[in-house]
């Protein structure tokens, strides 16, 4: 069920293994970050839930029969299936009966409540998750330093990049939404019409509980003005006290987790290395939206007034690098954090992988930063204990330049616009 003018996807690969291995999968992630199209390339038959004909159909066949949703030719793609949460058991117990692999896919835009599910399907239904679109997807990083190959002891480096500062300006702008990428025009309309449906609707829908869509929008723009930040609850309580509307505790919490679970907000836990010294390491997570476009939209800016403010700017773009340097770690089996001690020594992402190796990256969107940002790193692979964990397979600045290469004393210095991973 192939589609046309469709851009390959670097989760693509981990799709077609994890279908080779398990009975289902399970995409989930944000909406309009392409889950549906990236399934229908290798999906044989489906099922969209959200069909205005077929949908009330499906959701009846849900209520009296779900079996019946389950046939046709596999792998069968259910889209949106949390429309029916009682799906998910019914998949469960068809991988179990038919013993096959490859059966079923499962594409959803929110995370259901664990009540209305019995079983975890832990065993039987492999989870993936997908974002927006990294710059290498949408084919304006050229892919000539790959993530892949550093951890693979590759890092004599050279490569020239494509992307001047006006065009990741537009890029951040635009975010990696597939409907933005291959549209000539009103591409940051997108993202404005995404922001608006995720405060008058989705965030009612992910739980059936009305919410004030201004406290809503407070809400965004205060986690938008503190992206790429470790700014406290306390912090963003203020921040929307300040613009003059009273929210509690318990509303804040309620919000921000109804945020998390569409997908909206994905924040960088802390990472906690073993150490040569004791040295108390700040736990508090990182503030990061799926997309950085989220923050230009919900604040109302745009690429030209960015680049007015280098210092907005710098979040914005390390908030861009987190994107994508999540989606090629996940391709390589890892995960992403950061690392901040009470020196105020930090790396704002630190690649974890399963098999135990690790690096550190600092984000620098100008080239008079990164001589600071090498030392920084330099001290940090210094500190950690290497009786006790690997040293680090690289040390990495980001830039927003266009020139990639290996410092002499280690340090490698990599444009956005040359990753991949």
């Amino acid at each position: 069920m192939k589609t046309q003018n469709y851009y390959p996807r670097v989760s693509d690969k981990q799709l077609s293994s994890l279908l080779e291995s398990s009975g289902a999968v399970l995409i989930e992630g944000a909406k309009w970050c392409g889950k549906t199209q990236s399934s229908l390339q290798v999906a044989k038959s489906v099922i969209f839930m959200q069909d205005p004909d077929e949908g009330p159909g499906y959701l009846a066949a849900a209520d009296t029969k779900p079996s019946l949703l389950l046939e046709g030719e596999t792998p069968l793609l259910i889209d949106e299936w949390q429309m029916a949460p009682v799906i998910w058991d019914a998949v469960r117990f068809a991988v179990d009966k038919r013993n096959l692999m490859g059966q079923f896919i499962l594409t959803g835009s929110v995370t259901p409540n664990d009540n209305k599910i019995a079983h975890s399907g832990t065993g039987r239904i492999a989870r993936l998750k997908m974002r927006p679109m990294s710059l290498y997807e949408s084919k304006e990083s050229n892919g000539q330093i790959s993530l892949k190959n550093l951890f693979s002891g590759n890092r004599d480096i050279a490569a020239k990049g494509n992307l001047s500062i006006e065009q990741i300006a537009k890029a951040i702008c635009r975010g990696g939404w597939p409907s933005a990428v291959v549209s000539k025009t009103n591409s940051t309309q997108i993202v404005k019409n995404y922001i608006n449906s995720v405060i008058n609707i989705d965030v009612n829908q992910a739980d059936n509980i009305d919410k004030d869509p201004e406290k809503v929008r407070l809400l965004l723009q205060s986690l938008a003005r503190n992206i790429s930040t470790m700014a406290t609850a306390k912090t963003i309580m203020d921040d929307i006290r300040a613009n003059h509307s009273i929210i509690s505790d318990k509303t804040l919490n309620g919000y921000l987790n109804v945020l998390r679970r569409i997908f909206v907000i994905e924040d960088i836990i802390a990472w906690q290395p073993s150490l040569r010294s004791k040295t108390a390491i700040r736990t508090t997570n990182k503030r990061q939206f799926v997309d950085p476009s989220i923050a230009t939209a919900v604040m109302q800016t745009n690429e030209k007034e960015i680049l007015k403010d280098f210092e907005t700017f710098g979040f914005l773009f390390e908030s861009l690098c987190t994107r994508d340097i999540r989606i090629y770690t996940q391709a390589l089996d890892g995960d992403v954090f950061h690392y901040r001690d009470k020196s105020e020594l930090e790396a704002d992402l630190i690649i974890k992988l399963f098999d135990g190796r690790w690096a550190a990256i600092e984000v620098k969107l100008g080239n008079k930063q990164i001589e600071d940002a090498a030392k920084n790193l330099i001290k940090l692979s210094q500190k950690v204990n290497v009786e006790k964990m690997n040293p680090p397979s690289f040390l990495m600045v980001i830039t927003g330049g266009n020139v990639a290469y290996k410092r002499p004393d280690g340090v490698l210095v990599v444009p956005i616009s040359c990753l991949k991973d």
